[in-house]
């Protein structure tokens, strides 16, 4: 179960912070929703980069 919460939290994170970067920097420059689409699709990848190493870990690949 434990690592069904780390999984999840790795994306939703990695999302979440990608995404309030992004409209924050949009407030700040008034690009709304430039940095917001760039935050999120940093995010995502982020999340699948930390992802993908969490996995590795725990099934043993190099």
């Amino acid at each position: 179960m434990a690592i069904y919460t780390t999984i999840l939290s790795y994306l939703v994170g990695s999302i979440l912070t990608g995404v309030f970067l992004g409209k924050w920097i949009d407030s700040l420059f008034d690009t709304f929703p430039l940095f917001l689409v760039i935050g999120l699709l940093l995010g995502l990848g982020g999340g699948i980069y930390g992802l993908v190493r969490l996995l590795h870990k725990f099934t043993g690949e190099d």
